[in-house]
């Protein structure tokens, strides 16, 4: 039953994370090179924000409107995160992902970034049980 899966069964461990120090076109490679839609930005191992194709929208705009060509992460990064638990239900996570228009959750135990569980993650979920 869906109900019993629990974030940890379904998030992504191996992450790509940035500092507020990367530059913003550095990142905005990684995000396409690894074909994800953001990713956790950490400061001394510290969940500090997250960075993400929205994000990168700013990046786009004020390089148009204002000629601005470059900047750090941490100026565009988004500081207030939704974050979920590990043990959290996928169905928890799905009622939540439908009332944000986040595509990711930071996934945190004892404070500290462990995961990320994101909307396909849950689909993969629901594909699982049938």
């Amino acid at each position: 039953m869906l109900r019993n899966i629990a974030v940890r069964d379904y998030m992504a461990t191996n992450l790509v994370t940035f500092t507020p120090e990367t530059g913003v076109f550095d990142a905005i490679r990684q995000l396409l090179k690894h074909k994800i839609t953001g990713a956790p930005v950490l400061e001394n191992g510290r969940l500090v924000g997250s960075f993400s194709e929205m994000d990168c929208l700013h990046v786009v705009l004020d390089a148009a409107y204002h000629e601005q060509m470059a900047g750090k992460v941490g100026e565009y990064m988004n500081k207030n995160l939704v974050t979920v638990g590990p043990d959290d239900s996928i169905i928890e996570v799905a009622e939540r992902f439908q009332k944000a228009l986040l595509r990711h959750f930071p996934v945190v135990e004892d404070g500290k970034l462990i995961g990320l569980i994101s909307r396909v993650d849950v689909l993969r979920a629901l594909v699982s049980m049938y």
